[in-house]
C-alpha cells in the first residue's frame, strides 16, 4: 500500500529579471519582467510502506524542493500530493508527528546546549510520554553509539557526532516517514560508513518509510534497491538500482592484460580506449557486439586476461546527466 502519493506535482518559482547597470535597476523599479524557474515540473510516484528509496539527481534537479512539499514546508503550484492520507501542506498536527525531515546543511539542535536538552524539547513538542522517550532514546543512543557525548554542548561535537544527534532529534517520536536530504554530507569515509549501517537498521528495525537523497553513490548502492532519478524537474528513471544499466548504459567494458606488447591504435579497431597503461587496458564496446569484440581481441591480440564488466553505476548517471554517449 502507497503511504506517500505524488501525481503531476509542479512547483514554479517567480524569479525577476533586472537588467544590468543603473539604467536597468532604474527601469526595473516601473517595469519589472519576471521569468519561471520550473523546480519540479510533472513528477509522479508512490512509495509503499517500508521502502528506502534513492532520490537522486544532479544540483538543482528539484531533489530537495520535493521533500520540502512532501513534508509541507512548501505549498506546489500544482498536482497532487498524499502522504500518509494528509494533504502536507495542510500541515495537521496528527501529520507532523508522524514525520522527520533531515537536512545534512542544517541545524537544528541549540548550538550552546547539549544535544540531550533538544531531545527534551522535542518530547514535549510531539507530546512523546517518559515511557516511549526513554525506550526511543535508549534505542538510538545504543544503535548510533553516542552514550559518552549526551551532555556534550553541540558547538564541541565533531561534525560525525553532530549528525548522529540530528539523527536521534529527528526519530526522536519515531516517525513513519523519513526524508533525509544528504545525511551523510561533509563526513569522512568511515562515518558515512556508520551513518549508513544506522539507517539500515532502523529502515528494518521499525519498518519506516525513506526517501533518501545523496551525492555519494555508495549511500544509494548500499541501501537503496529503488531509485527514483530526477533532472531538471522531470522524473528521468524510476526502477530498481540495476535496471539503470539496463536501460541507460549501451556499452561494456572490456579490462585486458596482455603478455606481450601492443599499441593503442591497434586497440582502437575494437572500440573506445578508456586506458591504456601497458600491459592493461580498458576498452569500451558496444553492449550487443561485447562477446565478439571479446573474441576477436583472444584471437588476434596477445592476451593473458580478459575481464567483461558492467560500467559504474555513479559513472552512468553522470553521463545520462550531461547528455553524453556512454560508449
Amino acid at each position: 500500500m502507497a503511504v506517500i502519493s505524488v501525481n503531476k506535482l509542479q512547483k514554479y518559482y517567480k524569479v525577476h529579471q533586472k537588467e544590468p547597470g543603473l539604467a536597468g535597476s532604474i527601469r526595473s523599479l516601473f517595469h519589472r519582467k519576471y521569468y519561471d524557474v520550473k523546480a519540479v515540473d510533472g513528477v509522479s510516484f508512490e512509495i509503499n510502506e517500508g521502502e528506502l528509496v534513492g532520490f537522486i539527481g544532479p544540483n538543482g534537479a528539484g531533489k530537495t524542493t520535493t521533500l520540502k512539499v512532501l513534508s509541507g514546508l512548501l505549498y506546489p503550484t500544482a498536482g497532487e500530493v498524499s502522504v500518509l492520507g494528509y494533504t502536507p501542506w495542510d500541515r495537521k498536527p496528527a501529520f507532523q508527528k508522524q514525520f522527520s525531515l533531515v537536512m545534512g546543511q542544517k541545524n537544528q539542535l541549540w548550538w550552546d546546549l547539549p544535544a540531550i536538552e533538544s531531545f527534551i524539547l522535542n518530547k514535549e513538542i510531539y507530546e512523546v510520554s517518559d515511557a516511549q522517550y526513554k525506550t526511543t532514546l535508549d534505542e538510538l543512543v545504543e544503535l548510533l553509539d553516542v552514550s559518552d557525548v549526551l551532555k556534550v554542548q553541540v558547538r564541541k561535537l565533531s561534525l560525525g557526532q553532530r549528525m548522529k544527534m540530528e539523527l536521534i532529534a529527528a526519530l526522536i517520536h519515531s516517525p513513519k516517514i523519513l526524508f533525509l536530504d544528504e545525511p551523510t554530507i561533509g563526513l569522512d569515509v568511515v562515518m558515512q560508513k556508520k551513518m549508513r549501517d544506522f539507517i539500515k537498521q532502523y529502515n528494518k528495525k521499525f519498518n519506516a518509510t525513506i526517501i533518501l537523497t545523496s551525492h555519494y553513490m555508495d549511500d544509494v548502492k548500499e541501501l537503496c534497491q529503488r531509485v527514483i532519478v530526477i533532472d531538471k524537474g522531470h522524473v528521468l528513471f524510476d526502477g530498481a538500482l540495476d535496471e539503470i544499466i539496463k536501460k541507460f548504459a549501451n556499452h561494456k567494458l572490456l579490462t585486458v592484460v596482455f603478455s606481450k606488447e601492443v599499441t593503442e591504435k591497434e586497440l582502437k579497431k575494437i572500440g573506445t580506449v578508456k586506458e591504456f597503461d601497458y600491459p592493461r587496458a580498458v576498452i569500451s564496446v558496444k553492449r550487443a557486439t561485447a562477446s565478439t569484440a571479446a573474441a576477436e581481441l583472444l584471437e588476434n591480440f596477445p592476451v593473458e586476461d580478459i575481464n567483461i564488466e558492467e560500467p559504474k553505476i555513479e559513472d552512468i548517471i553522470r553521463e545520462v546527466f550531461t547528455g553524453k554517449d556512454l560508449a
